[in-house]
């Protein structure tokens, strides 16, 4: 007997060591959708050429350095008359010529429209970060909308097999009280029927819950049959922090970021538009080769040169039609505009947190009166299976508490990860998510 219950002992031992090493905790999770997940690496893909953008070499205060090289050859019948009236033919007259230089162009003064240029392209970097940041945030509301949903139907499982083995017991129970004619053969009907129903409910759950695995398996792109087990435990946030993250929502949020952003962006774009209205300053220099090779009617048999030159120019436009004064004009009605929807997006953000507070408080509530009604419902049910073993109440009876029961858990279950993932958008809305243990 103790060997017996020794083997059973290391069996379940050896059982939940393998579950706990498939088990997929939250952190596990998040961190291979950062490393993993579609969106995120084409979001970071989008962030390095914003990086790229914004360097010293894309700027345009550095100098374009080019290189030049070129070679000619003609032939031709040529007749000269020279000025003491000598006349000179030649027949296939050759001459080849052969030119190499290293030309640089640099701008000394545009007008300051490079210097904004390069400030708005800084701050179009710090937008794609922003817009990385707000690609992150979604798609850790997206994970853990499927995480969750996992949990959810693990727990709702556990609930349905507990629910079968009740009911198998309790058609057992009825074979035997029909065997020794204490009831009528309904009552073996009735949960002959009942067994089918909760057996199929068994499977549909099952069945949904393989389909969420893989939808979590795509979300952190691995292979779709990977088997897994998730972490059903869900706390959270201290009432007292989340107060702090409230107070500081609206200067957190993502949005309210990208709109800060985008107001810069456009007043550089201003500013360097105005440029148009002063000088261009540029400086020039090369160094030449150049060889030249020419027939008995030229005066020289050959020619080199080398040599550097160098020169500075000014180009000023006066006046173009209007077109750049136009530009500014525009440039400055679009910077009114992002202001305006500035002002639009505080709104529409202070309104977004005041309905998740109260919508995330309210599913509290609903989570306590839930969590009091499974224990109602289980007292209801342990009193009815009580009686029904002494004959006092029917099968339906019996049958009708125990749906309550299992609806009550169910229901339960459904609205712990309902306000887990209320908090979560709450925390999104003043811009903690990523700051805080899930």
């Amino acid at each position: 007997m103790i060997r017996f219950r020794l083997t059973i002992f290391l069996v379940l031992v050896s059982f939940l060591s393998g579950a706990q090493e498939n088990l997929l905790s939250k952190q596990e999770a998040i961190a291979k959708a950062l490393e993993n997940n579609f969106g995120i690496l084409v979001a970071n893909n989008n962030l390095r050429i914003a990086e790229n953008n914004k360097s010293l070499m894309n700027s345009g205060f550095l100098p374009s350095l080019t290189g030049n090289a070129g070679a000619s050859y003609d032939k031709n019948n040529q007749e000269a008359t020279f000025q003491d009236g000598n006349v000179r033919a030649i027949d296939g007259a050759e001459t080849t010529r052969y030119n190499a230089s290293l030309n640089m162009n640099y701008t000394l003064f545009d007008g300051l429209g490079r210097m904004y240029d390069f400030k708005r392209l800084k701050e179009e970097y710090n937008l794609s970060a922003l817009e990385t940041r707000e690609t992150i945030e979604t798609t850790m509301l997206q994970l853990f909308t499927v995480y969750f949903e996992v949990a959810r139907l693990t727990e709702n499982i556990n609930v349905l097999e507990e629910t079968f083995s009740n009911t198998k017991n309790r058609l057992q129970r009825a074979e035997y009280s029909f065997e020794f004619g204490r009831t009528n053969k309904l009552d073996v009907l009735n949960a002959e029927v009942d067994l089918v129903n909760d057996s199929i409910n068994l499977m549909n759950e099952r069945q949904t819950l393989r389909n969420t695995k893989r939808d979590l398996n795509l979300l952190l792109n691995r292979e779709l049959l990977t088997t897994f087990e998730v972490d059903t435990v869900v706390t959270f946030s201290n009432p007292i922090r989340l107060e702090e993250f409230l107070g500081l929502g609206v200067e957190n949020n993502v949005r309210i970021l990208q709109m800060k952003q985008n107001i810069k962006i456009n007043d550089f774009t201003l500013k360097s538009s105005k440029s148009v209205f002063l000088p261009t300053v540029g400086l020039t220099g090369s160094y030449g080769w150049n060889q030249g090779n020419f027939p008995a009617t030229n005066f020289l048999a050959s020619n080199v040169s080398t040599g550097v030159s160098a020169g500075l120019n000014l180009t000023w436009n006066l006046f173009n039609g209007g077109t750049s004064i136009t530009q500014v004009k525009n440039a400055k009605i679009l910077l009114d505009n992002q202001e305006i929807l500035e002002n639009q997006t505080i709104q529409e953000v202070k309104r977004d947190i005041e309905n998740a507070k109260d919508d995330y408080r309210n599913r509290l509530d609903i989570l306590a009166l839930q969590e009091k009604n499974v224990i109602t419902a289980q007292n209801n049910f342990d009193r009815s299976n009580e009686q029904y073993k002494l004959g006092r109440i029917t099968s339906v009876e019996l049958r009708q508490a125990q749906i309550n029961l299992l609806n009550a858990q169910t229901n339960k279950n459904f609205a712990k990860y309902d306000a887990k993932l209320a908090e979560l958008q709450l925390l999104q809305l003043t811009g903690q998510l990523l700051n805080v243990e899930i």
